[in-house]
């Protein structure tokens, strides 16, 4: 059980760090177009921050799945699978 926890507390800071860096990275373009920097290059970080907010958004799914399921088993709760299926349906919007 322990070794789940630290799985989870690993995850759980990776996700964190994804999201400081995406942070930190807005704020840079925030001021790339407060210094009139060329729209080229503003568009080519946003996009970066883009597919960064997107694969963090993948990992957080991820586990989120993991978790879904294993309480869908342990519960014999078959509407937390409805829950699931409705995040995904958002997430993909």
């Amino acid at each position: 059980m322990q070794n789940t926890e630290d799985n989870r507390e690993k995850r759980q800071k990776a996700i964190v760090n994804r999201l400081a860096k995406a942070i930190g990275h807005t704020k840079a373009i925030k001021t790339m177009v407060e210094n009139g920097r060329d729209c080229s290059e503003v568009l080519i970080q946003l996009s970066a921050v883009k597919s960064e907010v997107n694969n963090t958004a993948r990992e957080i799914l991820k586990q989120y799945i993991r978790e879904s399921v294993e309480d869908t088993v342990e519960s014999g709760n078959p509407e937390l699978i409805g829950e699931l299926s409705r995040t995904i349906s958002n997430l993909i919007k």
